[in-house]
């Protein structure tokens, strides 16, 4: 069905949780390993945070899974490290272990030794921005994103990656007083980026606050969700906040004028439609993993989610990123299922 002239695009009018004629579908990482044009254009970059810095190749990236699936949505191409990279903390990445900083936050000494924010470092992922929007027809909604400040302090304290953040909770103890300080700069430097995007052109933006499930009730309400609060202040377009682990607290995201809450696999889309009410949309919640079964299965997931949320409001979506080794038909299987899906 074409739009309109004025038309909002779907996935924005799914946000706002009008009526819409079927549920907008996209993917988190879907521009990613698991499709052969990305690998083939990443086999030409050394470094992938040079890939980033590239507008023009950030952009074709962006538009590959549009072009390949009937997505609702294209995501800005780029990584959640580029603002500490602008704060001076060397973002590299290692060939089979991930990203590295090569500068690290280890007490408020490293803390006084980071840069000051400067948004123009950042002006490639703007010009990526303006890029990927003016190639988009109009039905397809842009999305920029960012780290959360507690995802991005994560990394800063942790050096990288890790499958426990043992650093990252050994301060948290040690000396909380340089975490509030760090994710109090974070705040203020997240929401820079994020104007920055939406004055580019991006008509949503996703908080990526992957880390958030790491923390205790308590510090996650002081250390993730009031410093997003301060990153998405003023925004003035709808936003996104995806906090893996994050199902014990949808409430508490609610509360705090979040208006679109992206679930992960483990939180039952129905009960968190029944706690949080109306009007917060819901994005979500397919499990990544579940692109492995067969499409006959695979079918059914997608028409188990869409059954637990009949109603306005709902995006769908993986529960977390697509990941490397699925097979790129079973994402077609996945748009498919959900765009054949009218909305009763």
């Amino acid at each position: 069905m074409g739009l309109s002239p004025g038309t909002p695009p779907l996935l924005l009018r799914a946000l706002a949780c009008e009526p819409v004629e079927r549920v907008p579908v996209w993917v988190m990482r879907q521009a990613g390993r698991y499709l052969p044009e990305y690998r083939e254009l990443r086999s030409q970059v050394d470094d992938f945070m040079d890939l980033v810095r590239r507008p023009e190749l950030c952009c074709t990236l962006a538009l590959q899974p549009i072009r390949r699936y009937d997505l609702d949505a294209a995501i800005l191409f780029s990584d959640i490290l580029t603002v500490p990279d602008a704060l001076g903390c060397g973002v590299h990445f290692v060939a089979g272990e991930g990203p590295r900083l090569r500068r690290r936050i280890e007490d408020g000494a490293s803390l006084a030794r980071l840069d000051a924010f400067d948004p123009a470092r950042l002006d490639y992922v703007y010009e990526a921005v303006e890029r990927i929007r003016s190639a988009l027809p109009d039905s397809v909604a842009l999305i920029g994103f960012s780290g959360s400040p507690w995802t991005l302090a994560a990394y800063m304290v942790e050096g990288g990656g890790s499958s426990d953040f043992a650093r990252l909770r050994a301060l948290l103890y040690q000396q909380p007083d340089t975490l509030r300080e760090l994710t109090g700069i974070l705040a203020g430097a997240v929401r820079e980026y994020l104007l920055a995007q939406r004055d580019a052109g991006a008509q949503a933006l996703q908080l990526f606050d992957t880390w958030g499930g790491l923390l205790p009730g308590h510090l996650w309400r002081e250390l993730s969700l009031r410093p997003a609060c301060e990153a998405v202040r003023g925004l003035d377009v709808p936003v996104i906040l995806f906090t893996k682990g994050g199902g014990l607290w949808l409430e508490d995201m609610r509360d705090a004028g979040f208006g679109a809450l992206g679930i992960d696999w483990t939180c039952d889309l129905a009960d968190a439609r029944r706690r949080l009410g109306e009007g917060v949309a819901l994005q979500g919640n397919l499990d990544p993993l579940a692109l492995r079964a067969a499409p006959g299965l695979l079918r059914e997931e997608v028409g188990r989610i869409l059954d637990a949320h009949p109603g306005p409001g709902h995006i769908f979506n993986l529960g977390h990123g697509i990941t490397p080794a699925t097979d790129p038909e079973a994402l077609a299987v996945v748009v498919d299922a959900v765009r054949s899906r009218a909305v009763t």
